[in-house]
């Protein structure tokens, strides 16, 4: 049998770090990466044959978990009939209709293949629309790894300590305002004194790149009404949050529209789907309607169509999103009860079906509080819940996922294996109280 170690090292000989993106890496963590050979539902299976409560989700996307029988159907049914054809579809209309019917913001949207491809494509939008340069964005916020979004990102950045990246020109990045999450007074007065130059704010509704941050709806607020009155645009990118916090996506769950958003992970259900949109005046500004050049060989391509509307129609059931929540709910308390009867310093919350774990006494609100978690105390609780077959996110700045897929009893398992950690000798003595 070939092992994890194994696979890993002869990985790096031809992929840089052995991944085809960073995080995978377990840099942060330590210790070899999981390979893995099959999902079904909310458990995979790596080349060993050990099996794993996943609570990673393909970091987001599998909302309904993994295999699910009609989204495999889907998939296998349309590749079938052809893999791409670089020409319209009939299944492109419907997912547009469905995008646009389901997200406040949306009157018209553009097909793309990636979250990075969408947020790129936003702002290019956004600063054609406006004639403007600026971009605002967020510390700790991640909107992909185009030159422009590359200042102060979260992500994978973040858990090599390195919140930037060589190879971005500095003409490039000198259009990118960074100012803190969360911090509505810090933006007022960005406004204030650039506020003419100002193309538009590009946000995480929910952060989920530095962990889970809430926010606050006092900031979302000012940011809508700042752009609104200084003629800038208002970015959301819920290539995250999209269809995971609420069926109308954080844009509905919090009551702000913005005049862009970007959305991926779920509306794919597994595949490199993704798509950015708005109201019908700034989407008119795209080729060949408008003078802003976007376009892609594989956009709106049949099989990952075909994934993103199978899944699409699951989550408009009846219930679906309180359930979702509700297990969110229980893995949260229940490991913060496990942690809190063992004095750790811990504490979790969720938005939906996203969460974040924090080795803190209080839920971080902004980039600097998440940096002063315990990142180490993190990293052992990581690697004891893997041995124990529960798969975390190999990072304390990445939120988690639950899908429809996970059972109570799933949730209470996991709960279970974190209480015998945080009661064990070998945490208590690196205990920060």
């Amino acid at each position: 049998m070939t092992t994890n170690a194994e696979l890993f090292a002869r990985a790096q000989k031809h992929i840089p770090g052995g991944v085809n993106s960073p995080v995978r890496a377990f840099r942060s963590v330590g210790g070899a990466p999981r390979f893995f050979a099959k999902g079904q539902g909310a458990r995979f299976t790596d080349v060993e044959g050990r099996q794993y409560l996943d609570y990673v989700g393909s970091w987001g996307p599998l909302i309904l978990g993994h295999a699910h029988p009609e989204v495999i159907e889907a998939v296998q049914k349309t590749a079938a009939d052809g893999l791409s054809f670089g020409a319209p579809i009939v299944a492109e209309i419907e997912l547009a209709e469905t995008l646009c019917r389901l997200a406040p913001s949306l009157d018209m949207v553009r097909l793309v293949s990636s979250g990075t491809e969408a947020a790129m494509s936003a702002i290019r939008l956004a600063r054609g629309y406006t004639g403007r340069d600026l971009l605002v964005k967020f510390e700790g916020c991640y909107h992909g790894h185009s030159d422009s979004l590359l200042v102060k990102a979260g992500s994978g950045l973040l858990t090599f300590g390195n919140p930037s990246s060589s190879g971005v020109p500095a003409d490039t990045a000198r259009h990118t305002l960074v100012l803190p999450y969360n911090d509505a007074d810090a933006l007022a007065k960005a406004f204030a004194r650039q506020g003419e130059q100002i193309a538009a704010i590009i946000v995480e509704p929910v952060a989920g790149n530095m962990n889970l941050i809430a926010p606050d709806p006092a900031f979302l607020a000012a940011a809508r009404e700042l752009t609104a009155r200084h003629g800038a645009l208002l970015i959301f990118d819920e290539v995250m949050t999209g269809f995971r916090v609420a069926l109308d996506s954080a844009q509905g769950l919090f009551g702000i529209t913005p005049d862009l958003s970007t959305f991926g992970k779920v509306i794919g259900g597994g595949m490199p789907l993704a798509a950015f949109g708005g109201r019908r005046e700034i989407m008119e500004k795209i080729a060949p309607l408008g003078s802003v050049y976007q376009a892609g060989t594989l956009s709106g391509n049949p099989v990952a169509v075909a994934a993103g509307l199978a899944t699409l129609r699951f989550i408009e059931a009846p219930g679906f999103y309180e359930q979702l929540g509700r297990r969110a709910r229980q893995l949260c308390q229940g490991l913060t009860a496990a942690a809190q009867r063992h004095g750790i310093a811990f504490c979790a919350q969720n938005i939906g079906g996203m969460f974040g774990l924090y080795f803190a006494k209080t839920c971080p609100g902004s980039f600097a509080e998440v940096m002063q978690c315990d990142t180490a105390a993190f990293n052992r609780f990581f690697h004891a819940l893997l041995e124990s077959g529960h798969y975390f996110a190999p990072s304390a700045f990445e939120a988690g996922f639950i899908s429809a897929a996970h059972s109570e009893a799933d949730i209470n398992s996991t709960i279970a294996a974190a209480e015998r950690y945080f009661a064990c000798p070998c945490e208590q003595q690196f205990r920060k109280l």
